[in-house]
């Protein structure tokens, strides 16, 4: 099985997120990351959906969404070229000996830190997947004291 990524432009009303939602539910896929913000269109929204199935379970899934009034077009990005970001925010354990590191990792992975305690910084990263997951590693050794992650957004890249 794959993790497939899907662009769904939605009508912008309420509603709309609970019916693709429930299509994803009423036919056991699990939806992995959704993310869903209004487009510079303001009655469009994006659903950026990333679902974990073969060919056939997607193929099947953009049917179904096809289907549904409130969806305008279904994209599969999965194969395409695109730009995907990720937002975490992190808060960590920290001891005056393993501030400077945990600093320097920062740095390294380019966050930065939005939130300063006593004991415990708070850092927020972009990027890919990969990145957040190796950051969210290297931090595991420091002690998470809390983590949250925004699903992945995605765009097409430029054909320039």
């Amino acid at each position: 099985m794959m993790l497939h990524t899907l662009a769904v432009l939605v009508e912008n009303n309420p509603g709309v997120l609970a019916r693709v939602s429930g299509l994803f539910a009423r036919r056991a896929y699990n939806i992995y990351s959704l993310t869903v913000c209004q487009t510079e269109n303001p009655s469009l929204s994006l659903m950026t959906i990333v679902v974990e199935g073969d060919i056939q379970v997607i193929e099947q899934v953009t049917k179904q969404l096809h289907k549904l009034v409130v969806v305008h077009k279904v994209t599969n990005l999965t194969k395409e070229a695109v730009v995907d970001r990720e937002l975490a925010l992190i808060r960590v354990k920290v001891r005056t000996e393993t501030r400077l590191e945990i600093l320097q990792a920062v740095d390294i992975f380019r966050g930065r830190v939005v939130d300063m305690g006593k004991s415990n910084l708070t850092i927020e990263l972009t990027g890919d997947e990969d990145k957040i997951n190796a950051f969210v590693r290297t931090m595991r050794t420091y002690g998470i004291q809390e983590l949250v992650r925004t699903g992945k957004i995605a765009i097409a890249r430029s054909d320039n």
